[in-house]
């Protein structure tokens, strides 16, 4: 698993391994109440920084991949797009919880000559 590359002469996250995080953040967004786009990006701006042009393509993934639905209520006159988190996408936040454990784990292998040293 590749979870660092060398890109423009420095380290960033893997692609895929970002991507995967941050589906399970906007499935965790709406996790307690069906929400819209933009109270995603502010629920999750605490935690995570994300714009409009990074939710909606995640929201459109996570849907086909039936994690998501989506339907429209009036709000202020508008017709507004919700987002209800299906039973599937409650399974994946349950197996990133468990999944997470091996990410610490390698975390902590990959930093413990850091803890040795101080």
């Amino acid at each position: 698993m590749h979870c660092i590359v060398l890109c423009a002469g420095r380290y960033v996250m893997d692609i895929q391994l970002k991507r995967g995080l941050l589906d399970v953040c906007v499935l965790a967004a709406i996790k307690q109440k069906d929400s819209y786009g933009y109270q995603i990006i502010k629920d999750l701006g605490p935690w995570v920084e994300m714009s409009e042009s990074t939710l909606y393509p995640i929201l459109r993934r996570l849907e086909a991949a039936e994690l998501l639905t989506v339907y429209s209520a009036e709000h202020g006159g508008r017709l507004r797009k919700y987002y209800h988190l299906e039973e599937a996408g409650r399974q994946r936040i349950e197996s990133f919880k468990k999944e997470w454990a091996e990410i610490v784990s390698i975390y902590r292998f990959v930093t413990r000559e850091d803890v040795n040293h101080e």
